[in-house]
């Protein structure tokens, strides 16, 4: 620990330009995919109406369990398919998009902001955080 010390001492330009890079990375990559909402707001949206979940993970997948009242639109279809969503643009409606563990709705959140919603966000853990919730999944 007292190298770790001395090397900081002696070589501070060097760490303080590795910290900022380092900031710098972890900023981009939190602003990159969206805002998240979490299962106990998805929750509440869904209670009010105000949420329309997408779910982007395979049909294997949503057959096993998915949200209640959830869109399937596969995340290799979601830009040909993106005009099922059109009916809920520009409404006061959040579109949620839902994937296995939360690192591949990223991409479908910027594909549907490309395709002019405004209104998307993605749920902080995917399905795995829903079930850690002890949340329902309807399966069929």
């Amino acid at each position: 620990m007292d190298r770790l010390f001395e090397f900081v001492v002696n070589h501070y330009i060097l760490v303080s330009l590795f910290v900022a890079f380092l900031l710098a990375i972890i900023v981009l990559e939190s602003r990159r995919g969206g805002a998240k909402v979490s299962s106990q707001g998805l929750v509440s949206l869904m209670n009010k109406d105000k949420a329309v979940v997408v779910d982007i993970r395979d049909r294997k997948d949503f057959a096993e369990g998915h949200i209640t009242g959830a869109i399937h639109i596969p995340l290799a279809s979601i830009k040909s398919r993106a005009n099922e969503l059109s009916k809920h643009k520009g409404k006061d409606v959040q579109i949620v998009v839902v994937d296995k563990m939360g690192q591949h709705s990223a991409m479908a959140v910027k594909h549907l902001n490309a395709e002019g919603f405004d209104n998307v966000v993605r749920l902080n853990g995917g399905i795995a955080d829903w079930q850690g919730a002890n949340l329902p999944l309807v399966k069929k």
